[in-house]
């Protein structure tokens, strides 16, 4: 067995999903056919778990702009950005990303994935402390691990714990970051940014927010939880995807400290991975355009995200603790959770499978997304499908 043996434990859980007749990791969308429905199993389908909050992945500028730099720059750029990898597309790209967010100095990588590895693995190392709320993303957690840094979790949404372990370090507290995220993907809350700042202020630590799922969602501009809250300009580094909001591929770091330039050449994930292609570069540049054109796909994500939350509240469901472009579903058990996706996909409405350990605390759920695309009819149908799951034998009981 030898290198194999350590995923045994997958094929015995894929063995138990075969048995329950269930298969959620190979669900193909044969078809987009908009930014809210797919043909799946060949069958139209409505799309509620993929993160597309303002709909922008067939918005006809962000296609537009994409095809025209395909023409002109080609299908990809075959390199680095330290390489041959840099184009004039990328330089334009941070210069109205740190625009955007009122910065000096802004970074592009690949993807949102590599940004977390490529800023927290060149900002810290060995000797330096970096604090994470316990729920933060899988690539925050791989960020860490290669640095070398000691790393300290404290509680989710927990300023006191914070605090806590940032007064047990002494003066190593000036030689920390601290790191937490916007909206938390899994069950859609938001930090306590305000008083997180208050702390990281008090002790002389860093903090680095990622707004991959608050950017576009949150703030008079767009702009995430830290302008929700007043204290963008107290936040020392923001980084993000392309994936959410901006509907294509890619990731960003911005910040007002002049050494994030420096990332560049620390930066193992910068160095050595493919530019984004100049396609995708200029479908953001389009989505970010439309982002600060104005608030009505914002104001339209919000209707229905408390449409859907009030909606399943009022049909005595558990949610996740408030609003937003995450509504999350709580189960009993994985075989439920299970049995309730295949239903409501049967019925055909795709939500996203959570199981451990991807889902906060051991629990188990469903996970709907929301976009500023959702018809109000599509939010009644899947508000429909969700009532339909507690009159049959996969019923989810009423808290």
């Amino acid at each position: 067995m030898g290198l194999f043996e350590k995923l045994e434990s997958v094929a015995a859980a894929r063995k138990g999903l075969e048995e329950l007749g269930v298969d959620p990791f190979h669900v193909v969308n044969e078809e987009i056919l908009s930014p809210t429905e797919a043909r799946i199993n060949g069958r139209k389908v409505l799309l509620a778990g993929t993160n597309n909050y303002l709909g922008l992945t067939f918005h006809p500028e962000c296609i537009e702009t994409a095809c025209q730099a395909l023409r002109s720059e080609g299908t990809g750029t075959t390199g680095s950005r330290m390489a041959n990898g840099t184009y004039a597309g990328h330089n334009a790209l941070e210069r109205e990303l740190a625009a955007f967010f009122g910065c000096s100095e802004a970074i592009v990588f690949s993807t949102g994935f590599v940004a977390n590895l490529g800023v927290i693995s060149a900002l810290t190392g060995p000797g330096d402390v970096i604090l994470i709320d316990g729920d933060c993303h899988a690539s925050i957690y791989d960020g860490c691990r290669m640095s070398g840094a000691d790393i300290l979790r404290f509680r989710h949404n927990n300023p006191a714990d914070l605090d806590k372990r940032l007064r047990r370090l002494g003066d190593r507290a000036q030689n920390a970051l601290i790191i937490v995220e916007g909206i938390y993907s899994m069950l859609g809350d938001q930090a306590p940014l305000a008083e997180i700042v208050r702390i990281k202020e008090q002790y002389g630590a860093l903090l680095m927010v990622d707004e991959a799922h608050s950017l576009g969602v949150l703030g008079q501009r767009g702009r995430g939880l830290a302008e929700a809250e007043g204290c963008l300009d107290k936040v020392d580094f923001i980084v993000g995807t392309f994936s959410k909001s901006l509907g294509t591929i890619g990731g960003f770091c911005v910040s007002n400290h002049p050494e994030l330039d420096l990332v560049r050449y620390a930066s193992r994930s910068y160095i050595f991975t493919a530019s984004p292609s100049p396609a995708t570069i200029a479908s953001v540049r389009s989505a970010l355009a439309l982002l600060e054109a104005g608030t009505h796909l914002r104001d339209k994500l919000w209707d229905n995200a408390r449409r859907l939350y009030s909606g399943l509240k009022q049909q005595g469901f558990e949610l996740g603790p408030q609003p937003g472009p995450v509504v999350a579903v709580y189960t009993e058990s994985s075989e439920q959770t299970l049995r309730c996706w295949a239903a409501l996909l049967e019925q055909g409405i795709y939500v996203n499978l959570v199981l451990p350990p991807a889902a906060p605390d051991g629990k188990t759920l469903l996970r709907c997304s929301v976009s500023a695309a959702h018809t109000s009819e599509q939010i009644d149908r899947l508000l429909q499908g969700f009532a339909a799951l507690t009159e049959s034998t996969t019923q989810i009981p009423p808290t």
